[in-house]
This record gives structure tokens, sequence and C-alpha cells, in this order.
């Protein structure tokens, strides 16, 4: 029996990594998925391998832009009927990330995907949950929402920091109206993103790393428990990275 069927979901970010696998973990077991992101190319890479009865479709969008998110969840709950869960999952990152070196222009660009855009999803469906009494939020922000480092850099920090806040608000704000929020915080993942670290990741650490389906596999978890259960924070790292 598939655990989620007759459940939607709109994942953004959708068109590679962790969003990727979200999409297809959750469509395998029944749920009806609308993936979003900029580039249109990936996202129809994602359709092509999904091989379930249940539709997997997609719809391009940058969450960035507020104008093109209302767009998206206008066309969303009409083709779907309703949307049970959202991933925010869509972010960036860039090479040159400390103070010293960060350009204005990408620390503005940051904000503006990682935290500005989940707000902007967020305030577009929880009128939606709120009028059914029942939603799931989840929010993919990073180990560096709950304790910065240097290996995220400032403007990343920052924006999942922004992140972590604005999901812990939502759910005190809308809990007792049916709306669950989790903020999931991966530790390092073999996704794309690595290909904007400052220096190049080494196959070996790589190999050590968490996969994108490692991710999925805990929202899914999250997205099939009953909404009397309430999933707070989830923090998933790989074993060898230290969290202290």
């Amino acid at each position: 029996m598939q655990r989620l069927a007759g459940q939607t979901a709109v994942i953004t970010g959708g068109g590679t990594g962790i969003g990727q696998g979200i999409a297809l973990a959750l469509a395998r077991e029944g749920c009806r998925v609308v993936i979003a992101g900029r580039r249109i190319d990936k996202l129809r890479e994602v359709v092509k391998q999904h091989q379930g009865e249940v539709p997997l479709e997609m719809h391009e969008c940058d969450v960035a832009d507020r104008i093109s998110v209302d767009a998206l969840f206008h066309w969303a709950i009409k083709t779907l009927g309703r949307v049970d869960i959202l991933v925010n999952n869509a972010g960036i990152n860039v090479a040159k990330r400390m103070l010293t070196q960060l350009d204005p222009a990408d620390w503005d660009r940051m904000l503006a995907i990682n935290a500005t855009g989940a707000f902007n999803c967020i305030r577009a469906v929880v009128p939606h949950m709120v009028e059914r009494k029942n939603g799931l939020i989840v929010n993919i922000s990073s180990v560096a929402g709950k304790r910065a480092g240097l290996l995220g850099g400032v403007g990343y920090n920052a924006s999942k920091f922004a992140m972590t806040a604005l999901g812990t608000s939502v759910s005190l704000e809308f809990g007792a109206q049916g709306l669950r929020v989790t903020n999931v915080y991966p530790g390092e993942v073999d996704t794309p993103i690595l290909e904007h670290r400052p220096t190049p990741v080494s196959a070996e650490r790589r190999s050590l790393m968490l996969q994108p389906e490692d991710i999925a596999e805990a929202v899914l978890m999250v997205a099939c428990l009953p909404p009397r259960a309430h999933v707070a924070e989830l923090v998933i790292k790989p074993t060898n990275q230290d969290y202290s």
C-alpha cells in the first residue's frame, strides 16, 4: 500500500540533488508531486525518471520572484486540487563566501533565494492550508542554519539561520490551525552545490557524504506521520562529520 496515496506536494529546487530525491521518494509512495525550479531542462529529466502511475508534474518558477511564486501556487492548486505538503528546497551558495571575498550581489542573491524564497512560498500556501486546517511544510535548511561555521560562509549561514527562524515562527503562529513545519538540517550531501565549494571536493570525501536519497527518506518519514505528530526539527549528517 502506498503511504501517501491521495496526497499532493510542491517541491522547489526539484530538478537536482535533494529536491529530486525527495520528489521521486514521495511519488513512489503515491503522492502527486509538482517539482518547481528555474531550469526547465532539469525538471524534465526528473519527470523522465519517474516510473509510477501517479503523474509527476513540473512548473518553472523562480522562488526569489514573488509573482512567479504566486503563479506557481495558483497553478498547483488548480491542477492538484489542493497542496498538502510544501518542501522548500531551493538554495544556492557561492565559491567566494568569506566576508572579505563575498560580493554584496551574491549576499543579496543568497538571501533572496534561500530565505526570501522560502518566505514567498510559505506566504502563498499558508492561507490554503489554514482554510483546510491541515498542511505540512518542510524546510530543507542546513546544519549551517543551526551552527554557523566557516564551511558554509557568511551569506549561506545567515540565509539558513533566517530560514530556521522563519520555519519556527510559522509553526508557532499556525500550529493550532493544523499546520506542521519541519526544519531539516542536513550535513554534507553529495549534490551539485558542491561544485561551488572554494576548493574541489575529492572523490574520497564525497564517498563519505550523505546522498540525496538519505534526506529523501527522512522527509518521507515526516510526511508519512499522522497529523497529530509534529517533527519540529531534524538533524541528519554523515557519521564522520563533526557536530560539536
